[in-house]
């Protein structure tokens, strides 16, 4: 008999600040019965989501159920910068330039951003949840210009249009005197992340998508021709499984010593009052990735998206528990304090709100895991640091292969190879934090 147990289940470290600033969520509908359905979606994020609005597609009449082990919102989909990019964006690279089929991958990403737009359009979603406003990478030294001028001349190779601007310009999106020069690209759709997520269930629970909160799934087996999905309190049975767990698919023994678990470290301040942005200036929204990948993503929201605030992301740790440390989001809060302080002296020392880790992962080879790794048992895992795009497509992918249904976005994580195994532990864990450390430092004013 095949079986599946969970080795470990989700543990978030501090809140999911883009869930605190909505209204709060209905009671959560808690699995505790035995029930059937045709397919089964554990992870109500990004993939896991896109994949019962494409099964909902492909499959208007079928039985879908989706088990989330927290509330939908909670988890990565309220913990990420929102940034739905469509552009290369490699994050091993220092300059994002990738390094496979740019074209292919702007154009599936491209697709992710459409099917986004649409579910938005379908179910109603607050559009300032889903803002096409492109984004800037920001440049705050001439190292950091220069990423950006070979980051300019890559996109123009690949007849994609973007605009240098210098200090001043700069000065007069952010407020701050910080940056150099920035590169602005249109594509960038800025989400209010938990925003969308909780719009997409809200609009799959109206279409007979059923959704159940709070009720991890503690392992699954083959149970005749399907599988039997198991939770604290109830059970699934169901013909096909799909898993949107990302990095948590390695706590059900899948792909084991080859994903690198992963948490970035953000955080957000209190409501900006009209004095101190009277003193910010600049545009009530924004976003700036850094010219180095290693550097500190900053954004700037306004009461549309949570109230005007400002979003800091530094800070990279790996940790193959799957756990980040009180410790680990203690000194990137430090960290992000000081960083914020230099971009905005106007408001030096204004209190953080949220300060919180998000859970990441990658494989070596930059690719996903997204097939079928048993019979009637689909993955959409393994978002590589960008999963709003990256998850929406991989959710689809997986519905797309559960039906039998072939197109450029499945047959793309098809040819993908299987992640590369990771060197031993504890070396892979000590030498990895070694370099995140080094290259943090070496892009400590970007």
């Amino acid at each position: 008999m095949t079986r599946f147990t969970a080795c470990r289940l989700p543990v978030q470290r501090g809140p999911a600040a883009w869930n605190a600033l909505l209204d709060p969520q209905p009671a959560a509908r808690q699995l505790s019965d035995k029930i059937t359905a045709d397919f089964t979606i554990v992870g109500a994020g990004f993939a896991g989501l896109s994949a019962a609005r494409r099964l909902r597609q492909l499959a208007p009449d079928a039985r879908i159920v989706v088990l989330e082990a927290g509330r939908v919102a909670e988890g990565a989909a309220g913990r990420n910068s929102g940034f739905m990019i469509d552009l290369p964006h490699d994050l091993a690279s220092d300059d994002y330039a990738g390094a496979g089929d740019d074209r292919a991958m702007i154009r599936l990403n491209r697709q992710a951003i459409a099917f986004a737009r649409a579910a938005v359009e379908e179910y109603g979603i607050d559009p300032n949840y889903f803002d096409p406003a492109g984004k800037v990478n920001g440049a705050a030294s001439p190292a950091g210009h220069a990423h950006n001028q070979s980051y300019a001349r890559h996109l123009d190779s690949l007849g994609e249009r973007s605009e240098m601007l210098d200090r001043q310009q700069m000065q007069e999106l952010t407020g701050s005197r910080h940056y150099v020069s920035g590169l602005y690209t249109p594509g960038t759709v800025m989400l209010q992340p938990a925003g969308y997520v909780r719009g997409l269930a809200a609009g799959l629970a109206a279409d007979g998508v059923q959704i159940f909160e709070c009720g991890a799934v503690t392992g699954f087996q083959r149970d005749g021709a399907g599988w039997r999905v198991q939770t604290a309190r109830g059970q699934v049975s169901t013909g096909r499984l799909i898993l949107s767990v990302n990095g948590h698919l390695e706590s059900f023994g899948v792909e084991r010593g080859r994903l690198m678990q992963l948490f970035l470290f953000a955080a957000m301040t209190r409501e900006l009052e009209a004095d101190a942005l009277a003193r910010l200036g600049g545009q009530p929204r924004w976003g700036v990735t850094p010219s180095d990948p290693m550097g500190a993503t900053m954004r700037r929201i306004d009461t549309g998206q949570g109230g005007n605030r400002i979003i800091t992301r530094t800070c990279a740790v790996l940790r193959p528990g799957m756990e980040a440390r009180a410790a680990d989001l203690r000194r990137a809060a430090a960290v992000m304090r000081r960083k914020f302080d230099r971009r905005f002296p106007q408001l030096r020392g204004i209190a953080m709100e949220y300060e919180w880790a998000g859970h990441l992962c990658l494989s070596l080879n930059g690719v996903s895991v997204t097939r079928e790794i048993e019979t009637g048992v689909y993955s959409a895992c393994v978002q590589n640091g960008l999963g709003t795009a990256r998850g929406t497509l991989t959710g689809i992918a997986a519905a797309e292969m559960a039906c039998g249904v072939r197109s450029g976005i499945s047959e793309h994580f098809e040819a993908e190879d299987r992640p590369k195994r990771l060197p031993p532990r504890p070396l892979s864990e000590v030498g990895a934090n070694m370099v995140l450390r080094w290259k943090e430092w070496r892009a400590r004013n970007e």
